[in-house]
């Protein structure tokens, strides 16, 4: 199943710079990891997550992510990353991305990624908290669902 651009509440424009290109002439795969880290840091600040994280000390951990390349990017373009979260469990949340290119007019790849919340004082994972939860369903306009697959 393909996904549009459109399927993302949180979405972070970015200029594709010529430095993120590789000799092989495209944006470099490193890179895409980048991106989905700007509307990660976008999304947290979308629900509060630096906020929360200053008062309590615990915040989210990126544990895992990966990326299906689809189109190549070049320079010049303007992407359109999107976030999206499809699921919590416990500690885990785990995040849809999809990375649009204007000039192509079309999803060049699309990841995910799972997030840890970890207490960083006392060195341990806990439960994501419900009101972190109740923000995130604000911006999705729809219930958390509890469970994710990989």
């Amino acid at each position: 199943m393909m996904v549009s651009i459109d399927d993302f509440k949180v979405k972070k424009d970015i200029e594709i710079e010529w430095g993120d290109m590789d000799a092989f002439q495209h944006v470099n795969n490193t890179r895409y990891f980048k991106y989905f880290e700007n509307v990660r840091v976008h999304y947290g600040e979308m629900i509060g997550l630096r906020r929360h994280m200053e008062q309590s000390g615990i915040g989210p951990i990126l544990a895992w992510t990966d990326c299906r390349f689809i189109r190549p990017v070049t320079f010049p373009d303007t992407i359109t990353v999107g976030a999206r979260t499809l699921s919590v469990q416990g500690s885990e949340m785990k995040i849809d991305y999809a990375v649009y290119s204007r000039a192509r007019g079309e999803i060049a790849a699309v990841g995910a990624s799972i997030g840890v919340y970890y207490d960083y004082r006392n060195l341990k994972r806990v439960d994501i908290p419900e009101d972190i939860i109740s923000e995130i369903e604000k911006i999705e306009g729809r219930k958390a669902p509890r469970t994710h697959t990989m």
